[in-house]
Formats: C-alpha cells, sequence, structure tokens
C-alpha cells in the first residue's frame, strides 16, 4: 500500500499533504537518531497490534480482583470492549456482581455498533456542533433489532471511525513529515531535551515503516493515536522508564495539537446524528459534558445526560441541580431529562502487562460507578427521583 493511499483512508477527506503539521519553523532539537528496523523492533510492533489474547491475558480479564457481592442492579451504559470478547466480558462481569438480578450493559465502542447481550446495541459517536464550533461526542443505545437494520446510521458511524486511523497518520507526520511546527511546539511545552526528540523521531520513523508493511492485515481497531503510547511501553523492557515517560509527554503534547488542528468538517453535524438516532429509535445521552460544556446549552433533543465519569466528575452536584432546574420548565407532557454514570472502562487496558498499565484507567470497572453511592450525591439524586435503579427501569422503557 502506497502512503498516497493510506493517507486516503477516509475517503479523501484527510491527508498528511492536505492538512500538514503546523507552522513553527525548523526544528532546532534535532532529528536523526537510528532508525532502521530490527527483528526485536517488528516483533515488538506483531505484539502491539495482536488481538488475539494469549491465556494469561484471557485469565486476567475473567479473574476480577474486586466484588459487589450484595449489588442487584448492574446499569453499564457507557464503556469500551475495544478487542476484548464479551463471552469473557460478561464472565467478568458474572464474577463481579454475583447477586445481580437486572442488568441494562450495552457497550458504546468508538464509532462503532455493538452489542453485549443480544438485547441492545450502543456506540460512542463523535460528531460536530457548529454552534460552538467542537467536536463532541453522544452515547447512542437501542435495540439490536434496530440497530442492525439502521443502514444510514451504521454508515455514519463507520464513515466516523476512520477518522481516528487518519489521526494516526496525521500524528506520525508531525514527528517525521517535512513540517516540524508541532513537534517544535510540543518539545518546548514539555521539555523535551534534544535526546529525547531524536529517540522519538527515530522510533516513529521505525513505526511507520512497520505501519506500512502490515497496514493490509492489521485489526482496523489498531490504527489509532494509541499505536504510538502502546510500542512505547512495550519497550519499556530495554528502555529506562525515565526516557519512556519523557518521551510519552512529548506524543501526548504533539498529539494534543493533532486534535485541536483536526478538521472538524469531517464529522456529521450532531443534529444530523441526533435525528438518524431519532429516527431509528435510540436512546441518546450526552457522556461526559465537562469536555464540552456548550452542549448543556444547546437543547439538544436527549435522554439524559451523564454527570459523573471518572474522568469528568467536578460538577456532578451542580449538574444535578442544573437538569432539575430544567427538568421543572419542560412541559408536564414532555420526558423529563435523565442522569447517568459512566465507568468508562477501556477493557484493552485489562489485557496489558500490569507493569505498563494506566493505573487510573485499569482500576476501572464496567458497571461501577461509586458515584451512586456517595452520600451528598445520593442525597439530590433521592429528592430529584432518579436513584439508579429507577433511571435503569426508565431508560429501559424509553429503549423499548
Amino acid at each position: 500500500m502506497t502512503s498516497k493511499s493510506r493517507l486516503m483512508i477516509s475517503s479523501g477527506k484527510l491527508s498528511a499533504s492536505e492538512h500538514g503539521n503546523g507552522g513553527g519553523g525548523p526544528i532546532v532539537l534535532g532529528t536523526g537518531g537510528d532508525d532502521s528496523v530490527t527483528e526485536e523492533d517488528e516483533k515488538r510492533f506483531l505484539r502491539v497490534i495482536d488481538t488475539e489474547l494469549t491465556e494469561e491475558q484471557k485469565e486476567r480479564i475473567v479473574s476480577p480482583e474486586v466484588f459487589f457481592r450484595r449489588q442487584q442492579n448492574v446499569m453499564a451504559l457507557h464503556w469500551h470492549p475495544e478487542f476484548v470478547p464479551m463471552s469473557l466480558i460478561r464472565q467478568r462481569i458474572d464474577q463481579m456482581f454475583p447477586a445481580k438480578k437486572v442488568e441494562l450493559i450495552i457497550p458504546t465502542q468508538h464509532n462503532e455498533l455493538l452489542s453485549y447481550d443480544g438485547m441492545y446495541s450502543g456506540v460512542e459517536i463523535d460528531c460536530f456542533s457548529k454552534g460552538f464550533n467542537q467536536k463532541v461526542q453522544l452515547l447512542l443505545h437501542l435495540t439490536r433489532e434496530r440497530a442492525e437494520s439502521a443502514t444510514v446510521l451504521n454508515s455514519m458511524a463507520t464513515y466516523t471511525f476512520r477518522y481516528r486511523s487518519s489521526q494516526l497518520f496525521e500524528l506520525i507526520h508531525s514527528f517525521v513529515g517535512e513540517d516540524m511546527g508541532r513537534l517544535n511546539d510540543a518539545a518546548r511545552e514539555v521539555g523535551a531535551s534534544s535526546q529525547i526528540v531524536r529517540f522519538v523521531q527515530g522510533t516513529v520513523r521505525k513505526i511507520h515503516e512497520l505501519l506500512e508493511r502490515y497496514f493490509d492485515e492489521m485489526p482496523p481497531i489498531m490504527i489509532k493515536n494509541k499505536l504510538l503510547r502502546n510500542y512505547f511501553d512495550e519497550m519499556r523492557a530495554e528502555v529506562s522508564d525515565g526516557t519512556i515517560d519523557r518521551a510519552q509527554a512529548l506524543i501526548s503534547a504533539v498529539k494534543k495539537i493533532v486534535k485541536q488542528n483536526f478538521p472538524l468538517t469531517f464529522f456529521y453535524r450532531t443534529e444530523e446524528v441526533i435525528e438518524e438516532a431519532r429516527a431509528q429509535g435510540a436512546g441518546i445521552i450526552i457522556p461526559h459534558p465537562e469536555q464540552f460544556w456548550p452542549i448543556l446549552l444547546a437543547d439538544y433533543d436527549v435522554d439524559g445526560i451523564e454527570i459523573w465519569n471518572p474522568q469528568s466528575r467536578k460538577y456532578t452536584e451542580f449538574l444535578i441541580s442544573v437538569i432539575n432546574q430544567q427538568n421543572s420548565n419542560r412541559n408536564k407532557n414532555s420526558r423529563r431529562l435523565l442522569v447517568f454514570m459512566g465507568d468508562d472502562t477501556h477493557m484493552g487496558e485489562k489485557v496489558k502487562d500490569p507493569a505498563v498499565w494506566n493505573e487510573e484507567k485499569a482500576a476501572r470497572e464496567i458497571g461501577v460507578q461509586p458515584g451512586w453511592q456517595d452520600l451528598f450525591i445520593r442525597k439530590k439524586l433521592i429528592k430529584a427521583g432518579m436513584e439508579s435503579g429507577r433511571v435503569m427501569q426508565e431508560y429501559r422503557q424509553r429503549l423499548g
């Protein structure tokens, strides 16, 4: 596959040559480093992109470290199976909640409709809100039967899925392309030394070559920004943790700039996604609104708002008050806005060697949202008639 064809994987809307790598003048921190691909580099790359789980990894999935032996209601509406089989995830959940009687568990893979139990399908889809010029995300849930016949909605999700692949190539070319503006800016921001810059550039060149070599054989889910992070983590056995940590800081800073400059016109508009989702009878939830707070003012046709998430929980009590106020102003015949909590679990994190875990992400568990049990939050939820069991029952009725 040629570089041109690889960079045009997004239906011609994105290419490194079209959008460049930002300004900033010539790089002064050094280019180069040994970028010849070795047999060990290739083995490492193949390990990183492999979605087949080893017996040890399977055992890690089906053997949780925490248990909730008295919890009877399990609601999980925001989590990512990634490449972990649902059968193994089911075993993990059954182990964690041995007393569960009622459950509403729907996966929300990024831009890919999937089902956990054969009853419901879900997706976390990226879209563009022109009113405040920002990429936002929506959680969509619908019956599996409706999902399978939702041709347009599936097509929209599939198209949007490609943007993560496109961002990977934008990220790579920020390190190895002709324009070093983004790399300059990021290196200055994190204080990266010339040695770190050369190390990262040389390694990214290897990844680029290996990506080109294996692109046609790679699982699509592995063609994303996280590929770089995972590859560098695989090097910890040969390279000091301090060096890898500094390299990861530089990569994260460049990735942030790439995302900021990503053309928002690539995405379907939020109104378009909502319209098509409603046409298919889907439920719609706004996840972690703290990350794009103007969405709370947009008056979109949604079922509820995620008020607690492991990475967005600063304004939980305030959001409950906001939702209460909005409900009080609604017509009595209108459906009320519901409050939700998301664990945002990424199962791919759990198959990694614990030595390279992102501790915060690895600690997340499907169906575990401590906000429901927080005494102060719980008091507000009871007053609002939004206890978790009641919310689950009402949302299930809406989904049909």
